[in-house]
């Protein structure tokens, strides 16, 4: 005799998604997102689709888009439970490549993918992204949030942010004006940001119990989650009243790989060595990797996160006005012709 055997019911919850505790996420962004709000938003979170209407100010507006995630740091802040400011380096990486273009940030949207939704963690995050926004006076409109059960390990998640801004056609930046005579300006990072984590960890592994109490006066753990400095407003201010030529936001690549791409052909930029300081972390990366000043300028930022480039009869006044919005700010060289075959970026 054959028996039949009703199988037990099996919930989303029990396959490893919690419904539940998504929507509890959820409520805690909504209050957080409302911070970050400004004219053009339409419609935010909640819905299917974000709405954002482009300011009427703009008379012939072009969209500039971004998107990036937050890289290796990640790990470390899986490692140390340090996941609050992680949110506004998402933020930073996009926005501050948005903003070279000449263009103002208007919306944000994130994506937060983990194996198992831990509320707190997730919100702490959020939380660092909506700061990020308001930091850069763009809202946080839409995202996304996945939980997806065997796709990433206990207590990991990844990320990844996507920007939208605007600017006047007529005045995109595209380095085409840049012309030898004209002068390098180096904004200060705030330290790593979120490029070269991959060598920072192994420079971490190789230190063993020998690392750093502190660095630069910070926690030795804070000073290398420092998160991404956000250069919007003050660039933005300069931008209004000086005539900058062009900016590169110094990322993956160092000042090496960055500044070319913002330079015409037959140009290069030469850096003077020491025309800004070394930080102590920075310091403690080149020694403890064992490695020269030219793959530290290739890896890191080393310092300088953002550059200007602009005429050098209105470098001092362009320079005057990043410092009174709170940038640190070196003249760090100068443009001049490029041989051929000649490296685009020369630090000497």
């Amino acid at each position: 005799m054959t028996t039949s055997h009703t199988p037990s019911p099996l919930s989303y919850k029990d396959a490893g998604v919690d419904i539940d505790a998504g929507d509890a996420l959820v409520e805690r962004i909504k209050p957080l997102a409302r911070k970050t709000m400004r004219e053009g938003v339409l419609a935010g979170i909640g819905g299917f689709g974000a709405l954002f209407e482009v300011p009427k100010r703009y008379r012939e507006p072009v969209l500039v888009s971004g998107t990036d995630g937050v890289g290796t740091k990640l790990k470390l802040a899986f490692e140390w439970g340090m996941h609050d400011t992680v949110g506004i380096d998402l933020v930073a990486m996009s926005v501050n490549d948005v903003l070279v273009q000449g263009a103002e940030p208007l919306f944000f949207l994130d994506y937060f993918a983990c194996g198992k939704l831990d509320v707190d963690t997730a919100a702490a995050v959020v939380g660092g992204i909506a700061r990020g926004c308001e930091l850069s006076g763009c809202a946080l409109i839409g995202g996304e949030t996945a939980e997806m059960p065997g796709m990433y390990p206990a207590g990991e998640y990844d990320l990844a942010g996507f920007a939208v801004g605007v600017v006047e056609k007529s005045k995109i930046l595209t380095g085409q004006d840049v012309q030898p005579g004209d002068v390098v300006l180096g904004l200060a990072s705030s330290g790593v940001h979120s490029n070269g984590f991959s060598l920072v960890r192994k420079c971490i592994e190789r230190a063993g119990d020998a690392l750093p109490t502190t660095l630069d006066g910070q926690p030795f753990r804070q000073a290398v989650m420092a998160p991404t400095r956000l250069y919007v407003k003050s660039v933005l201010a300069a931008l209004a009243t000086h005539p900058i030529k062009a900016l590169a936001h110094i990322t993956g690549g160092g000042l090496l790989e960055n500044i070319p791409r913002v330079l015409p052909d037959g140009l290069a930029a030469h850096l003077v060595k020491g025309s800004w300081p070394q930080s102590e972390l920075f310091a403690w990366l080149q020694r403890t990797a064992a490695i020269d000043d030219l793959e530290m300028n290739r890896t890191f930022n080393n310092g300088i996160g953002m550059v200007v480039v602009i005429a050098a009869d209105q470098a001092d006044a362009c320079a005057a006005s990043l410092r009174a919005a709170g940038e640190e700010v070196f003249v760090i060289g100068a443009i001049a012709n490029r041989a051929d075959q000649a490296a685009a970026v020369v630090v000497r």
